[in-house]
C-alpha cells in the first residue's frame, strides 16, 4: 500500500511541514501515526459496512479539486505530488479510501438515536454553570495619553468638559472621534460587549458601577486617561432553556456521534 499520501497528510496536520521538512522526531511521529491509522481503516474497509458505501465521482472530483486549488499553477501542483512520491492515480485512489471510510462512519453515526429536547433539558438542568450568562456591559470610552504633568492636566480638562457636555451616545460617540487616541475612536470609542476580567483593573470596577446612559468619572489605567460610558446593561444569570435547547440538542448528537463511531472501531479492531 502507498503510504506517501497518508505521510503527506500527516506531516501536515501534526507539524503544519511539508514530509521532506520534518525532523527526524517528527518523522518517527507521522510514520507512527500513519501505520496506526492504516490498520484502522484496513479494519474499517474490510467491514459489511463498507461493502455498503459507494464514494460518488462528483465527490471525489470535488475533493481533487479543492487541492489542485491550493497550487498556483498545473506544473506546481504535479511538481508537489512527483516530490512527495504520488500521481494524479495515486492521489485519487488514496482521497477514494479517505472518502469510503468517512462514509463508513458516517452510516455508524446515523443509526445513533438523535437527541429529543427531553434529553436536552436533562443536559441543562444536570449542568447548570454551563448556562450561566456572566455580568456584561455595552461600553465606550474615551482615551488620552499623556508625556507629563502639564500634558497629563490637559487631558483631564479634556475628559471632565467632555464629561459635562456629551451625555447621551451619540455626543459621546463624537466627543471620541475627536479626542480618543484609541482605535477605537473610528467606532465612536465602542468597546462592544465587555465582560468582568477584560478591562484594566483600575477601569473594571467603575465600569460595572455605571448605570446604564451614565458616564465614569476621569479613571487612569496603565495606557493613560479614559472616559467610560455605559450604554447598556446585559442581564446577567441563567440563559433560558429554550434559548439554548438546539444548542445542546446538536453537542449531544455531535457527543453520540463520536461515542458510537469509537465504540464501533474498538470492536472492529478487537
Amino acid at each position: 500500500m502507498n503510504t506517501a499520501y497518508q505521510t503527506l497528510k500527516l506531516a501536515r496536520e501534526l507539524f503544519g511541514k511539508a514530509p521532506e521538512t520534518l525532523a527526524d522526531d517528527e518523522r518517527q511521529r507521522v510514520a507512527e501515526v500513519a501505520a496506526r491509522q492504516l490498520k484502522i481503516e484496513q479494519r474499517i474497509l474490510a467491514t459489511p459496512e463498507a461493502g455498503q458505501v459507494v464514494v460518488p465521482g462528483a465527490t471525489l472530483a470535488t475533493r481533487l479539486g479543492e487541492i489542485r486549488a491550493r497550487y498556483a499553477s498545473t506544473a506546481d501542483y504535479e511538481q508537489d505530488l512527483e516530490r512527495n512520491g504520488l500521481d494524479a492515480d495515486r492521489l485519487a485512489a488514496a482521497l477514494e479510501r479517505d472518502l469510503r471510510v468517512e462514509a463508513v462512519l458516517e452510516r455508524v453515526a446515523a443509526q445513533v438515536p438523535v437527541p429529543t429536547a427531553v434529553d436536552a433539558e436533562i443536559y441543562y438542568r444536570l449542568h447548570p454553570e454551563a448556562f450561566d450568562r456572566p455580568e456584561a456591559r455595552r461600553l465606550r470610552h474615551i482615551l488620552l495619553t499623556f508625556d507629563d504633568a502639564a500634558g497629563r492636566a490637559a487631558a483631564v480638562a479634556t475628559l471632565e468638559q467632555v464629561r459635562r457636555t456629551a451625555g447621551d451616545a451619540e455626543a459621546f460617540a463624537a466627543a471620541a472621534l475627536r479626542h480618543s487616541q484609541c482605535p477605537t475612536a473610528m467606532d465612536g470609542g465602542g468597546l462592544g460587549v465587555v465582560r468582568r476580567g477584560q478591562l484594566y483593573t483600575e477601569l473594571e470596577p467603575a465600569a460595572f458601577a455605571l448605570d446604564a446612559g451614565r458616564i465614569s468619572e476621569v479613571l487612569e489605567s496603565p495606557i493613560g486617561l479614559h472616559l467610560l460610558r455605559c450604554d447598556e446593561i446585559l442581564p446577567s444569570g441563567p440563559l433560558p432553556f429554550a434559548e439554548v435547547c438546539g444548542r445542546i440538542v446538536e453537542r449531544l448528537a455531535d457527543q453520540r456521534r463520536s461515542k458510537a463511531q469509537r465504540e464501533w472501531i474498538r470492536a472492529v479492531l478487537s
